[in-house]
């Protein structure tokens, strides 16, 4: 999934904070809806203005910023 259509980033809105379309609605928001075990459809009827779509493309963008993450190398050690 493409979720660049979805994700935005504005410094003037929530402080930079990734959002749904434009939305006032962060990323780190929907995840933390997903983690605390409400289902889609509880926060799709909390949230009119969200669909599936954009809840994919928060998965998405995380499992990318993931991905980006930088690693730390596994130092050797001596024995």
């Amino acid at each position: 999934m493409d979720y660049r259509k979805y994700i935005t980033i504005d410094p003037n809105k929530r402080s930079g904070k990734p959002c749904v379309r434009g939305l006032r609605i962060t990323v780190y928001e929907v995840l933390e809806y997903l983690a605390s075990e409400m289902t889609e459809e509880e926060i799709l009827d909390d949230f009119p203005d969200l669909t599936r779509t954009d809840l994919k493309a928060c998965i998405a963008f995380a499992a990318d910023r993931e991905r980006r993450l930088m690693t730390v190398p596994v130092r050797e050690t001596a024995l």
